[in-house]
């Protein structure tokens, strides 16, 4: 038994937990949805599929969204900065800024007043720890709990709204980071099922706006 691993204490888990995903500085995501339809626009055009990104503290992402229109899967580029989100346009490949009817900044995930950290600070209701499990090949604690609606909305980006959710909940043993959390949201037409993944903390990530990337060619 490794002795630099965290004791399996819900409280302990959690309150460490808080503490490493609020001081993460780079990280690397991927969000899936299954079930039924989730949209990304007010108009209900863009159908959110997965999405594929990174994270620099303190409030930057890029991310690349792949959304269903009219039954075609097309992939568009999102790059959010400090609350400015763009996007490329899924035919030219031209970058623009988002409408604020666009709901996906995956930056919200990781900011320490509303992101993960409130959540595993204390609004967790009912956390349990459930044992020790191989994740893909890695070994996690696998925690269990109730997030209330704000949070849920804050990290899925912004995409599932109005209801607190049940939760797995993923821990690497050693840090304290995040692996992977899964859940079920309903919706009027049904649910959708959510799997949100972190690896590669620590990675050397850098994330500039689209005018210095059409610079660079």
């Amino acid at each position: 038994e490794p002795v630099d691993e965290l004791p399996q204490d819900v409280d302990v888990l959690l309150a460490t937990s808080a503490e490493a995903m609020a001081n993460v500085e780079t990280v690397r995501f991927e969000i899936e949805r299954g079930g039924v339809p989730i949209y990304i626009d007010t108009t209900g055009t863009l159908e959110f599929k997965d999405a594929t990104g990174r994270f620099v503290a303190p409030q930057a992402a890029d991310a690349v969204v792949k959304v269903g229109v009219s039954g075609l899967n097309v992939q568009i580029g999102a790059i959010a900065i400090d609350g400015t989100v763009w996007l490329s346009n899924p035919i030219s490949g031209e970058w623009e800024q988002a409408p604020s009817s666009y709901a996906f900044d995956p930056t919200q995930l990781f900011d320490p007043e509303i992101g993960w950290r409130p959540l595993l600070a204390g609004e967790l209701s009912n956390a349990a720890f459930v044992g020790r499990e191989d994740f893909e090949g890695q070994d996690v604690y696998h925690l269990t709990g109730s997030a209330p609606s704000a949070r849920i909305e804050t990290i899925t980006a912004g995409l599932v709204t109005d209801q607190d959710v049940d939760l797995d909940l993923y821990l690497d043993p050693e840090t304290g980071h995040v692996v992977e959390v899964v859940f079920d949201a309903t919706t009027s037409a049904g649910v959708s099922t959510w799997g949100l993944r972190f690896f590669g903390y620590g990675d050397d990530i850098e994330i500039v706006p689209p005018d210095e990337l059409d610079a660079s060619g």
